[in-house]
């Protein structure tokens, strides 16, 4: 093996990535938001692209999931029109392009963005204009880029079904699954127990957001009741894991026996994809029973012990990350190789919303890119 955090010897930009977890508000450009925050007359923090990026940083920094969620009053002020919502897409998918992503499932809530007087329908649509736009801008590059919408409900909302049905309507036109996102705690998948049904009836994926900021009831639920195929996040299923050290439990103590609770086998027996994002995770305070940097973060037990873990950014633009910061993370925290990342890789290929021949298709190429750089 190769290992990267002694001896980088390739850029980690130039690998193929499957991107999962990565939601449409939390991806804009700063000087984008400035752009068409000028245009429909919203007042932000700042109008300097520098100064308004490292405001959603600062504010994403703050360990409060709550206070994450409130930099999204400046993204969506900004996404309320056709014109907007396409720009949006459309860089969106530039951006991921320029990181090295070949596949990308991109996130958001349509019911967000009607203040402008737009459809259900309009604003999935003014959306898929532009990712398709942004799919041919990169083509023109000699670039190659596949993307898929991932319809999302609001928890606090109660449009599950309206919802589902508008992600099940638009399937041959984008939309590959549904998603529900927004605040965990009292607002459990059960709620949209009937629009997961009607899902489940309709053959229509779904990656429910469950164990980031509540613990693993919520994760049962989402299983449950949400008849997920994939965990948004997912990590606090560690919480359902008990470690055993050799000695007294200091800094030097090698790990003895580790035994799994009854749902954290499930989801590893059964290989269901946990969509985890590290510096997202450490941001907003998921991982706070385990730590307080990203050296706790248990994404490294999870891959140790054979869950099936994607790495993902959850959102760009608040993070201040792309996927290869995040991977990069990994290979200096973990000191993860190229066969590692490469792992983590096909795991998400594997978990994507995509039929099994494009799957191995996709797979092709990610194995073609790591060719020549030791991790194939």
């Amino acid at each position: 093996m190769t290992s990267l955090a002694t001896d980088i010897t390739f850029d980690i930009r130039a690998l193929p990535k499957v991107s999962l977890h990565d939601h449409l508000d939390g991806g804009l450009r700063p000087a984008t938001i400035i752009e068409l925050a000028d245009a429909v007359g919203h007042q932000l923090p700042s109008t300097d692209p520098v100064a308004l990026g490292q405001w959603f940083r600062d504010s994403a920094d703050s360990g409060s999931l709550v206070r994450y969620l409130e930099t999204f009053d400046h993204t969506i002020a900004v996404m309320q029109t056709r014109e907007g919502l396409a720009r949006v897409a459309q860089e969106f998918v530039e951006d991921l392009a320029d990181d090295g992503v070949v596949y990308g499932e991109v996130r958001w809530a349509p019911e967000q963005h009607l203040t402008g007087g737009l459809s259900l329908d309009d604003a999935v649509e003014a959306v898929q204009e532009g990712l398709d736009a942004g799919v041919e801008a990169v083509a023109a590059r000699g670039r190659t880029i596949q993307v898929g919408q991932l319809i999302t409900a609001m928890r606090h909302a109660d449009r599950g079904q309206e919802i589902a049905e508008l992600a099940v309507r638009h399937r041959d036109r984008g939309a590959v699954g549904f998603d529900i996102a927004g605040a965990e705690n009292c607002f459990p998948p059960a709620r949209f127990a009937d629009a997961f049904t009607y899902l489940a009836q309709h053959q229509f994926p779904a990656t429910v957001h469950a164990g980031e900021a509540a613990g693993i009831d919520s994760i049962v639920d989402a299983l449950v009741s949400g008849r997920a195929q994939r965990l948004g996040h997912g990590v606090r299923i560690a919480e359902d894991i008990t470690v055993e050290f050799d000695d007294d439990g200091g800094s030097d103590a090698g790990v003895g026996m580790v035994t799994l609770g009854r749902v954290a086998a499930w989801v590893r027996d059964r290989g269901i994809p946990l969509e985890i994002c590290p510096s997202s995770n450490l941001q907003t305070g998921a991982i706070e029973a385990f730590g307080k940097d990203i050296a706790s973060h248990p994404i490294d037990l999870l891959y140790q012990l054979g869950f099936n873990i994607t790495v993902n950014t959850d959102n760009r633009l608040m993070s201040g990350v792309s996927l290869t910061d995040e991977f990069e993370l990994l290979v200096e925290t973990f000191d993860y190789d190229l066969d590692d990342l490469l792992d983590l890789t096909l795991n998400a290929v594997e978990a994507a919303f995509l039929p099994l021949d494009s799957r191995t298709a996709l797979a092709e190429l990610i194995a073609q890119g790591y060719d020549g750089t030791g991790g194939a």
